[in-house]
């Protein structure tokens, strides 16, 4: 109980009130995003997308606790409870009668909260130049989607999969997310299969990429990042991809999850975003 209660405090002490993104729109949802923010002005942010095959959030390894190893590293972070297809329809398939969730109710949600944040940034005190998405899992396919589906000006600034869903077409899917990424009803639409299979349409303009998975992967075939990496390469696209021999799935920026050489990718995402960011600075 009091492992909790100090839990609680330490989460109240790093993160700032939740916003609903849709709060005076047109959209009536409530999709939640939580801030953690990093003082000063001109901060690098990221919103955070954690995984769970588009049915439901790790919430914790792949949303909070991401966003306070980011913050507490000088960046800006903001946890987005993006809508999933959730529970009930896992279990029974209802969406062969109801709608539900589905896409494109993932990627517009991000698209709102790529917006809230820039049109904020003065409030959060980032640079709305250097907002980028990181996801895991189901969340790595979601980020990625945006740097390929959205306009260039809504597009995040670097875009960080980790060990991600990639393909909805090759015999490597992840089928789970597939089907609760389509909904039941367009599990066989090979059309939308195809536009969301992320290796067959990188932009020459995508922007940077900082793709990690590992080889021993049980969840999600490790044969997706490599897709990834050959379509970045054919479109000349900067990138690092980071392929470790152990680690899983479902590390998150965890201490204790995944190996001693898959939580490498910590510190060499740290590297490479303060590269890219400097690189920014100079030609500003």
């Amino acid at each position: 109980m009091l492992a909790a209660v100090v839990a609680g405090l330490m989460c109240c002490m790093h993160a700032t009130a939740q916003i609903n993104i849709w709060e005076n729109t047109p959209v009536d949802k409530n999709v939640e995003l939580t801030p953690y923010l990093v003082e000063g002005t001109g901060n690098k942010a990221v919103v955070v997308c954690p995984g769970g095959s588009y049915f439901w959030h790790d919430i914790d390894t792949e949303g909070h606790d991401v966003a306070r190893w980011l913050q507490q590293n000088g960046i800006s972070a903001f946890v987005l409870r993006y809508r999933t297809a959730y529970v009930p329809a896992f279990i029974t398939r209802y969406r062969y009668i109801f709608r539900g969730n589905r896409y494109p109710d993932p990627q517009d949600d991000l698209q709102q909260a790529l917006s809230y944040v820039r049109s904020h940034a003065q409030a959060f005190g980032i640079d709305p130049e250097m907002v980028g998405a990181m996801g895991f899992s189901a969340g790595g396919h979601l980020v990625m989607s945006a740097a390929e589906l959205f306009s260039p000006e809504e597009r995040p600034a670097f875009v960080v999969p980790v060990y991600p869903v990639v393909t909805m077409s090759k015999p490597c899917v992840h089928k789970r997310s597939r089907r609760a990424l389509l909904g039941e009803d367009r599990v066989g639409d090979l059309q939308l299969r195809d536009k969301l299979s992320l290796e067959q349409h990188v932009p020459e303009d995508c922007p940077p990429v900082f793709l990690v998975n590992c080889k021993d992967d049980p969840v999600v075939d490790c044969h997706n990042s490599e897709l990834l990496d050959s379509a970045l390469q054919a479109s000349h696209v900067p990138h690092v991809y980071l392929q470790y021999q152990t680690g899983g799935h479902g590390f998150g920026a965890s201490d204790e999850k995944g190996t001693q050489e898959s939580r490498q990718w910590r510190q060499a995402f740290l590297n490479w975003v303060e590269q890219l960011y400097n690189h920014y600075l100079s030609q500003k």
